[in-house]
């Protein structure tokens, strides 16, 4: 009975001094995955504003299919001159 309390003086210090190096390793991947979260968020961002601009362009083509009449051309040539982007 002796030897384990003898033990668990030499333990206790000991697992604390282990803690260290694991909450640093857990500070470590919290950053980690803030980074990837933050560059998710901002690929996420970019692929909408693409998406965005994919759909305006969508849009303008659907005109021009359905117009019907002599100003088709006109409009065409107008669309060149003034982009969506």
């Amino acid at each position: 009975m002796n030897d384990i309390a003898s033990w668990i003086w030499v333990l206790i210090p000991l697992a604390a001094i282990g803690i260290a190096p694991f909450k640093m390793w857990i500070r470590v991947k919290e950053r980690q995955l803030e980074q990837q979260s933050a560059m998710t968020a901002e690929k996420a961002a970019q692929y909408a504003a693409h998406t965005e601009r994919l759909e305006q362009r969508v849009r303008v083509l659907e005109r021009i299919a359905t117009d019907k009449g002599v100003e088709l051309s006109e409009e065409i040539d107008a669309l060149r001159d003034n982009p969506l982007n």
